[in-house]
């Protein structure tokens, strides 16, 4: 019997172990789509606890808490650090088969070395260690990145976001780039009008431009996009239940503004034309400077009224959504194509029912200009776990080219983490190793040890425009090992 989380965890296989140990471990880590605090990196915080660090702002520990019956004051409530960490401890055993186990386990390793189950038991223990540890130098913020071997974080920023805490390090010599992503949802969300246009305020303030026309609203956004690309920003990102595609002509676009600007609400129609003709000028402007969009679909958020309206939103009542993804997507991406405008595309979907369509869509756009130019990203969600991680490597190997693959992302709030890259890794490395042994594929480990590597840092090094962000940081080398 093996024993639980040891070395070998998840490697079922000699030719697995082989192909972590020798190829994946100690690859280093671009984490290209993530929501982490730029302010905490900025000021190189030093958490007060482990509570602290683990259990603010993670609605999926929140989730996990609620369905074993903790109250609300422990998850996001008022409770004492030591009462909330108490009560996640309690619920850790009964996270037996949700991934939040094997994540939990393999963060007190690897960033605390503790090698003890969290239980009501333990629970003590383990936060008075972890506590000690994260007053000391060693796990601040930015050495907890480094001890990751992190060399790029891309954060996630609206379009009206100052990042003064992006300049601040690029100021003060962090040698980590961290990078913003344009995440313009706001400025297509036009279900209320008086939100909209409290946004539209706030696009005013950030740009210094007065809006009162639809071109006014391109160009305060535009001068955004353009602020972001000087601050290094080369990749956009859109959190959206779908591709919007309808057809619109430029003056029904500025009449539904006129519209909504002048405090009126938009018919579901007029909804959806607006969006169409914002994710067609995002498109060409993330084209125009040779940008990476991705777009992220099929997440229904906010289904509790009762508690988004208590808590707001992010705070764990989102669940997947059945939306019909393919005939807009298409139409979306042949529209840029036809123009000459697709800009690299990464594709994530939330409901697993589209796999099979996502992995066949990017092979339409792939036009031989540069490798893997269309993505299909990795499991996201709640799909980054192991059967989600595996069926999604599954359907791209099956349908698309998995050697080009730019792999795995925390897509989290938590500096702790890092280790669903090494989670993600191994999955990687069994699959591949189990269809060695059986044959399937030719036991040459320098080969496969290669794609191994490129699926899990040289890939996205290469696809993502950050070169000159870190030319400073020493190339990573690795020392390749003969067959066995």
């Amino acid at each position: 019997m093996k024993a639980f989380l040891d070395e070998n965890f998840l490697l079922r296989t000699n030719t697995a172990q082989r192909l972590y140990h020798e190829y994946a471990k100690d690859m280093p880590i671009i984490d290209y789509h993530c929501h982490l605090p730029p302010q905490q990196m900025a000021e190189d915080k030093q958490f007060r606890s482990i509570t602290e660090a683990w259990l603010y702002g993670d609605h999926y520990k929140w989730r996990a808490m609620r369905t074993n019956g903790v109250e609300e004051d422990y998850c996001t409530g008022g409770r004492s650090d030591w009462e909330k960490f108490e009560k996640w401890a309690e619920t850790v055993p009964y996270t037996l088969r949700n991934p939040l186990f094997h994540w939990t386990h393999l963060e007190l390793q690897r960033y605390f070395g503790i090698q003890q189950l969290l239980n009501k038991d333990t629970a003590a223990s383990i936060y008075a260690d972890c506590n000690a540890q994260l007053q000391a130098p060693s796990h601040s913020v930015r050495n907890l990145l480094r001890k990751m071997n992190v060399k790029v974080v891309c954060t996630t920023d609206d379009p009206v976001d100052t990042l003064v805490y992006h300049r601040q390090m690029q100021e003060d010599g962090f040698e980590i780039p961290v990078l913003p992503a344009f995440r313009p949802d706001n400025a297509m969300n036009v279900s209320n009008a008086a939100n909209f246009n409290a946004y539209v305020g706030k696009l005013e303030a950030a740009s210094g431009i007065t809006v009162s026309s639809f071109d006014d609203f391109l160009y305060a956004l535009q001068n955004r996009h353009d602020f972001f690309a000087t601050m290094g920003c080369s990749v956009s990102d859109h959190g959206l239940e779908e591709i919007y595609a309808d057809d619109f002509t430029g003056s029904e676009i500025d009449a539904i503004f006129n519209k909504i600007h002048g405090g009126k609400e938009l018919n579901h129609d007029e909804q959806r034309k607006f969006k169409s003709a914002m994710l067609i000028h995002f498109a060409e402007w993330d084209w125009e400077k040779g940008w990476v969009q991705q777009f992220h679909l099929g997440a229904m958020r906010n289904n509790n009224s009762r508690m988004t309206r208590q808590l707001g939103p992010d705070t764990g009542w989102d669940s997947i959504g059945d939306y019909a993804q393919g005939r807009s997507l298409a139409r979306f991406l042949d529209k840029l194509d036809s123009n000459n405008k697709l800009a690299k595309t990464i594709l994530y979907n939330l409901n697993p029912a589209d796999n099979e369509l996502m992995a066949t869509m990017v092979g339409n756009f792939n036009d031989g200009s540069i490798a893997g130019k269309v993505q299909w990203g990795s499991a996201w969600w709640f799909l980054d776990q192991k059967d989600g991680m595996t069926r999604q490597l599954n359907a791209l190997s099956n349908m698309g080219l998995l050697s080009r693959f730019v792999g795995m992302l925390t897509d989290s709030r938590s500096f702790l983490s890092f280790p669903r890259h090494e989670y993600f890794r191994r999955l990687l490395c069994d699959l591949l190793g189990e269809e060695i042994e059986n044959g399937e594929l030719p036991n040459d480990l320098n080969w496969v040890g290669k794609i191994v590597q490129d699926i899990s840092y040289n890939n996205n090094k290469n696809y993502f425009n950050w070169q000159p962000a870190m030319a400073a940081r020493q190339p990573f080398t690795h020392t390749t090992h003969e067959n066995s």
